[in-house]
């Protein structure tokens, strides 16, 4: 069972599929909530509602890792050296000192966390999710032979700091390729596009952040996919950030089917 105050709560499945959601969290450590400003405090760049949204996945059998602690404490889905993923474009780091709309998220305007503080939270938040991302992971190639990561995120779906215009609805990436089967991958790709209303894409502007490109090893028989959703197709995108149940709804279908497909491959 997950600990009070543990960096993550976890559910254990029996199925090869194991579901992250490294920025889920909205916990603060009180220190650090001080010294935020108002807006910072709201912890807007959440990937929100992620757990409700995937209601479904426990029914089929996968393991959930959920993250507890917000982004803006440490960026569980960024190298532990901090070195960027997409060199040349804008990006926010480790431990975050801008949010996504490029304003200040500390009151005295800092551009950097010490570094002493980077690696206390590295070690309290950061290398306990990977660990047990990590443990859940060899346990069911152990069992399976094969198993699927499905790292799951949501983002707003105009962000000019990030990208131009409308983000695609669906975006899944995999590193080119390099962290799945690329069949497996168009399947994926066909599936998401027939969700009606909605538009998807492969290895577009988001290909994977750190977890889909380190832990994916096809040849280990670990395949490694993200998800990134654009959150108006299921959820509010300004504050209070609601959840929109009828919106949702029109979505789920299809998340339950790209999961299905992942079981589907992962039992191959």
């Amino acid at each position: 069972m997950t600990q009070a105050n543990s960096p993550f709560v976890f559910h254990q499945g029996t199925a090869p599929l194991l579901i992250s959601m490294p920025h889920a969290g909205t916990a603060l450590p009180a220190e650090m909530a001080q010294a935020l400003t108002d807006e910072a405090r709201q912890v807007p760049d959440t990937d929100w509602h992620l757990p409700r949204l995937y209601e479904g996945a426990q029914s089929l059998g996968a393991s959930v890792l959920v993250a507890t602690y917000s982004r803006y404490v440490v960026d569980l889905n960024r190298p532990p050296n901090g070195e960027s993923l997409y060199p040349g474009q804008s990006v926010t780091g480790l431990c975050p000192v801008d949010s996504f709309a490029d304003t200040p998220l500390y009151r005295d305007g800092r551009t950097a966390i010490e570094p002493a503080e980077v690696e206390r939270r590295r070690s309290a938040y950061w290398q306990p999710y990977h660990a047990q991302l990590r443990a859940e992971l060899e346990r069911l190639l152990a069992l399976h032979g094969k198993v699927v990561l499905w790292d799951a995120h949501s983002i707003r779906s105009v962000l000019p700091r990030f990208f131009a215009g409308k983000l695609p609805d669906l975006n899944l990436g995999t590193a080119d390729g390099a962290s799945c089967d690329p069949a497996w991958a168009q399947q994926l790709l066909q599936l998401a596009q027939q969700a009606p209303c909605h538009t998807a894409v492969l290895n577009g502007r988001f290909k994977g952040g750190y977890i889909t490109r380190h832990y994916g090893e096809p040849a280990r028989g670990i395949h490694a996919v993200q998800l990134e959703m654009t959150q108006c197709s299921y959820m509010q995108e300004a504050l209070p950030f609601d959840y929109l149940p009828e919106r949702a709804a029109r979505i789920q279908p299809t998340v339950q089917q790209l999961l299905q497909s992942a079981l589907d491959f992962a039992r191959t």
